[in-house]
């Protein structure tokens, strides 16, 4: 039992370790770029395109926000201007497909998956659902009354402040990234010791096989749809180190994923925003099952003509 959790402690360790040199750098420069020239300068670029997706102006400085740091940024954001319950919906839509990129793009690359490939399929979702939803439903003209949020805290002032706190906001994710991925790793080395591992992939199987992918991917799957991308990206790694995950289906569980993770934490929290959330999960999950389905077909089409090749030609020579 000792040897279990020490294993499990030190595999802990050393995932924070690797993840916490990506998330640092990231979130201290993003951080600090939120109080000088640049982002109102890249927010006043995009302004314009925001009319396209039924969309204010104003709503570019949420979707940079949320994209550039978290949800909780953006949502700060929102709440500082008066939006209908039209444009909320649609802001949440997107920032549910596309958000965190820098730190979650950084992580997806750690476990083999090229950048562009998880950006592109997060931002393409956010813009596509956006337009769909502006296109298809006239309601929600009316002003959105917001629950009990707080609004952001006061701006620091000078360099020395922004990059204190800068600093800070680095190393709080990181402490946050600690207790939760730490006793993560120690709890699934001891599943895996136990064999509970092997009976939860067996469990996720047929919903695995629903999505072409296989049930190696399964701890991948379940880690990223409860506690997210980031956090479990420590699952992730082990996951491609020791329960031998390819890279095709390692691939595919990423793509499901930046669909559709955390679904508790990343659907409650726009609750207090006053949106209907129900179809904000809905939407999410069904966009994540059918895309994988989409892109598993055609990336397996190959495998699946040899191995019926293989069949035929196996019971040719039998006959």
């Amino acid at each position: 039992m000792s040897g279990t959790l020490q294993r499990g402690f030190w595999e802990g360790l050393n995932t924070t370790w690797k993840l916490g040199k990506i998330i640092f750098p990231i979130t201290l420069i993003v951080t600090i770029l939120q109080f000088t020239p640049v982002l109102p300068w890249f927010i006043k670029l995009i302004s314009p395109m925001m009319g396209l997706l039924g969309l204010s102006g104003e709503a570019a400085v949420p979707l940079v926000l949320g994209n550039a740091l978290n949800l909780y940024a953006g949502i700060a954001a929102i709440i500082s201007f008066d939006f209908t319950v039209k444009e909320v919906f649609i802001i949440a839509i997107m920032l549910s497909f596309s958000h965190n990129l820098f730190v979650e793009s950084a992580v997806a690359t750690s476990v083999g998956v090229k950048w562009w490939i998880i950006v592109g399929v997060r931002v393409g979702l956010a813009l596509f659902s956006a337009f769909i939803i502006n296109l298809v439903w006239n309601g929600g003209s009316e002003m959105a009354q917001y629950g009990f949020v707080s609004g952001s805290e006061s701006a620091p002032n000078g360099w020395g402040e922004i990059i204190l706190h800068g600093a800070q906001t680095a190393i709080i994710a990181i402490v946050q990234l600690a207790c939760i991925v730490i006793p993560l790793m120690i709890v699934m080395q001891l599943m895996r010791d136990r064999g509970w591992l092997d009976a939860m992939s067996n469990k996720m199987a047929p919903f695995m096989r629903l999505l072409g992918i296989d049930k190696s991917a399964s701890m991948t799957m379940v880690a990223g749809l409860t506690i997210g991308l980031a956090y479990g990206a420590g699952l992730m790694i082990q996951a491609v180190k020791e329960d031998n995950v390819s890279k095709k289906d390692m691939s595919l569980a990423l793509i499901f994923l930046v669909s559709c993770h955390a679904v508790v934490e990343d659907t409650l929290v726009f609750i207090p925003l006053g949106i209907p959330v129900w179809p904000l999960l809905i939407i999410r999950l069904l966009t994540a099952i059918i895309l994988t389905i989409t892109i598993a077909y055609f990336w397996n089409k190959p495998d699946n003509k040899k191995r019926k090749e293989m069949i035929h030609e196996h019971s040719y020579h039998t006959l």
